[in-house]
């Protein structure tokens, strides 16, 4: 990517100006507060923030899609000469999915499940030009290719349920370049996406942005996905622009502290200075096999391989990274360790095979085994508030604990992870941010005081600051308990800052398997690499 600097920038034409941009609630909270961007023709700007800075709100601004519930205070913005907060609404129907288009981050909520891929293409066509049945397949036909979707040219009723996550996205990016617009605001395009996939939709908005000399405006909190496809950057913090540059400029010398701690977030490096350690779990030739049967009598005639001889071991206060694209057999293999799937192969918990015990057996270990999930909010049940989501597995694993001694336990586990009790103890999930609903999880698999933790993607739906705190209470708690810790992510920003070693998983097979410095100093599968090349 060729780099501006901004005096540069500052003197190129502008597709977009918003000048001095304040937007506020109806309960008379400023959201965002005399905001200025440029946005040159034929570039990429990228807004940087976390949930609640203002960054989405002052992107859908640009197309007056804003809640009913806002009201822009004042300010200009200027496309191609034109006040669009001046113009009627007829006309800025014509710029919307014309002129200036979206990708949001979600595609299969963007998406018409009920419309096929094809019909949705053509209408957004349709929408805004005339052309005849011929014309319109054609550009249907190479807009697919454009976004190589070629695999799908000869399916035209498919629907977007049938597609994976990057092939949506694609679909979506079909859908937005469809009338050649002057500027694409791209808003967490690929934060739903396996890294891989995420990597290969920023080359493709790459691609076609050259190609056709089309302006992005880029919206994210992740500063490795940024580094990767803009050319200038604004950082918001609490409805603000503190600070501002080309990428070199903010990535090698950022001013702000609060921009400093975005970058060094990046950038942490696991230190492992702990001595050797003593063996916790141990897995011997683990298979996860589900038969493929067919005809009349149900015949087993093939097996699909999801987990497919894997060999691994974890020692006490011990962080094995697992990276893997959607499909690699990552959730298999943890579902297997925690008994919930059919398994072959030993799973050796603490000198115990988990795969010869009776299931009467297993309560007593489960409770050393927890497991955190990706979203709190749907691991978390509506209706119980933390008192009762935590006393929940003391009752079923320590059903013997006297009234005063489990409030006593939730106190002191609540506070080992930055809650409060006397403040959090009768709140239910929805009254808590993201990042405090992951702390009500981690507390609750605490809790049973488990010797191996399994998390499942912790981070991934959190903002990056509070991502860095739940892994400072990660690593902090690891410590202090002498917690082993089974880390599963597709962002190698993070594995690299937790992990030991690393597992890298490719189809259900074991690909690589070393410690986290040897990994990313000197992979040695192709697939180890294009991965790493994520990273900053």
């Amino acid at each position: 990517m060729l780099l501006i600097p901004e005096r540069h920038l500052s003197s190129m034409a502008n597709i977009v100006s918003i000048k001095n941009l304040s937007i506020s609630f109806k309960e008379n909270k400023k959201v965002v507060d005399q905001i200025n961007i440029d946005i040159p023709k034929g570039k990429t700007v990228a807004i940087v923030g976390e949930s609640g800075s203002g960054k989405t709100l002052s992107a859908l601004s640009i197309l007056r899609l804003l809640p009913s519930s806002a009201i822009i205070d004042k300010g200009n913005i200027f496309f191609n000469n034109k006040d669009l907060l001046k113009l009627p609404l007829k006309d800025i129907e014509r710029i919307r999915g014309n002129r200036i288009t979206t990708i949001f981050q979600e595609p299969m909520s963007s998406l018409n499940p009920l419309h096929t891929i094809d019909k949705q293409i053509k209408e957004i066509i349709t929408t805004h030009k005339a052309t005849n049945i011929e014309a319109l397949n054609q550009n249907v036909i190479k807009l697919l290719k454009e976004v190589n979707l070629e695999d799908i040219l000869n399916r035209p009723n498919i629907y977007s349920y049938e597609l994976s996550g990057g092939q949506r996205q694609r679909v979506m990016i079909a859908m937005s370049i469809a009338n050649n617009p002057d500027l694409l605001i791209a808003d967490e395009p690929t934060t739903a996406l396996d890294v891989t996939v995420q990597l290969q939709i920023l080359e493709l908005l790459n691609k076609i942005q050259k190609e056709r000399e089309m302006s992005i405006l880029f919206i994210s909190h992740d500063l490795g996905v940024v580094n990767k496809i803009a050319d200038y950057i604004y950082v918001m913090k609490d409805g603000k622009i503190i600070e501002h540059g080309g990428k070199s400029q903010i990535f090698e010398n950022p001013k702000e502290n609060y921009t400093k701690k975005l970058v060094n977030s990046q950038s942490t490096v696991r230190k492992n200075d702990k001595k050797k350690t003593s063996e916790i779990l141990r897995i011997e030739n683990l298979k996860v096999w589900y038969p493929v049967k067919k005809g009349l009598f149900k015949k087993t005639v093939d097996y699909i391989k999801a987990i497919d001889d894997i060999n691994f071991t974890l020692n006490e206060k011990e962080t094995i990274g697992i990276v893997g694209e959607s499909g690699s057999g990552k959730t298999s293999l943890v579902l297997a360790i925690l008994k919930l799937i059919t398994s072959s192969g030993k799973i050796t918990f603490n000198k115990i095979n988990l795969n010869s015990i009776k299931k009467n057996e297993l309560k007593n270990i489960r409770k050393n085994i927890q497991i955190i999930f990706q979203d709190p909010y749907s691991s978390l049940s509506p209706r119980m508030n933390v008192q009762e989501i935590l006393t929940e597995g003391i009752d079923v694993h320590f059903p013997k604990q006297s009234h005063i001694e489990k409030i006593q336990m939730l106190k002191d586990i609540l506070n080992e992870t930055g809650m409060n009790y006397d403040r959090d103890y009768n709140k239910y999930p929805h009254e808590f941010s993201g990042g405090q609903r992951q702390r009500i999880a981690i507390a609750r698999a605490l809790i049973l005081k488990p010797k191996i933790l399994i998390l499942d993607e912790p981070t991934s739906a959190l903002d990056i600051t509070i991502q860095n705190q739940i892994l400072d209470l990660l690593q902090n708690l690891q410590e202090k308990f002498s917690l082993s810790y089974i880390f599963i992510s597709h962002d190698m920003n993070v594995i690299r800052s937790v992990s030991d070693k690393i597992i890298v998983l490719k189809t259900g097979k074991l690909i690589e398997y070393d410690e986290a410095k040897n990994i990313f100093n000197n992979p040695v599968d192709n697939y180890t690499k294009n991965l790493i090349r994520s990273v900053i």
